[in-house]
């Protein structure tokens, strides 16, 4: 059974076919914006690739792909998970030059995940991959880019409360840093979902930086595969929100591995049979561009901007009968 969180008096803004048009409204929004302050160029993304090729997210190392077989082509594929590797090598194969990028929608099944309010076993995500030069792999770069998305979401919603005037919801631009270690020495007696709910119902908008590596406490905040993000230039952007009173990841993203960082990140996660496939070897024999990349939950962003309690209530799933019972009861209307 999943777990469902139901908010005290809650109720939607916007009924069920307001809810669907302001849904394709901030998509269309967020795609142009995007594009426009990232220098991005939307490319086609695949549904599933050949796992031999090492282009699948493992995502924390424990999640297991779909897959299923292609009789004609004598192969079996994997849903992908996320296109971190696959938008690598895009850029690579499709002749992208520093400075430029591509966007994806990307469309992902991952079946272990934990159901709740903010997570189902679909997963939507406007993927994004930016070509860097190597002077461009530091903090300040890193934030700039934090900014810009940031600014993108909060002029969507600009936009969205014109159109909608009964949405009362309120985004704050100023984002606050701080790395994993800093998160944990400011709040070392609770779990890091709880630091993040503590600091982001403070601040509002949060970037937590450095992600992957273990904390002095000997855990890590969050897993990170150790292929794709460099455990010192990455983070996830997080808005608090209000309906569910707690902390909401939009995005997780970074500056990707250079050869040297993969290397290291490969021996401390134990996958070092992971040097012999194909991309893994681009890598370190340097072949492919220095990139900074993430995704950005769509589902999620509709969430945070319509003010939504459920993401059911955004994208059409499934549920379990005790959620969508519960859901009934207090007015959430799930797809």
């Amino acid at each position: 059974m999943s777990t469902v969180i139901i908010p005290e008096n809650y109720h939607s803004i916007l009924n069920n076919y307001e809810t669907q048009e302001a849904i394709g409204l901030i998509k269309n929004l967020m795609q142009n914006k995007l594009c426009m302050a990232l220098k991005l160029k939307r490319v086609t993304a695949p549904l599933f690739v050949d796992p031999a090729t090492g282009l699948n997210d493992d995502l924390n190392g424990v999640e297991r792909p779909v897959s299923f077989g292609i009789p004609d082509a004598g192969i079996d594929v994997q849903v992908v998970q996320s296109l971190a590797k696959w938008k690598r090598m895009a850029l690579y194969r499709y002749d992208f030059h520093v400075g430029n990028g591509l966007l994806c929608d990307m469309n992902a099944i991952r079946r272990d995940e934990e159901l709740d309010n903010l997570h189902s076993a679909y997963v939507d995500q406007w993927d994004w991959e930016k070509i860097i030069t190597a002077d461009d792999r530091n903090f300040d770069y890193l934030k700039m880019t934090v900014k810009r998305i940031v600014e993108s979401i909060c002029n969507t919603l600009d936009e969205v409360r014109y159109r909608y005037e009964q949405l009362d919801t309120e985004l704050c631009r100023d984002i606050t840093f701080i790395t994993s270690q800093e998160l944990e020495n400011r709040y070392p007696d609770l779990t890091p979902k709880e630091r993040e709910n503590a600091f982001a119902k403070e601040k509002k908008t949060i970037f937590i930086m450095q992600i992957g590596d273990l904390l002095k406490s000997g855990k890590p905040h969050d897993g990170r595969a150790p292929d794709y993000d460099d455990w010192k230039l990455n983070g996830d952007l997080l808005f608090w929100h209000e309906p569910l009173q707690c902390a909401l990841e939009v995005s997780s993203m970074g500056i990707r591995v250079d050869a040297r960082s993969l290397d290291e990140q490969l021996a401390k996660a134990g996958c070092d049979e992971r040097r012999r496939l194909p991309f893994h070897q681009m890598l370190l024999r340097d072949e492919l561009p220095l990139t900074i990349g993430g995704g950005i939950g769509q589902s999620r962003i509709c969430m945070l901007l319509l003010q939504k309690a459920h993401v059911g209530e955004v994208q059409a799933g499934i549920w379990d009968e005790e959620t969508l019972n519960a859901c009934r009861k207090a007015g959430i209307r799930i797809l």
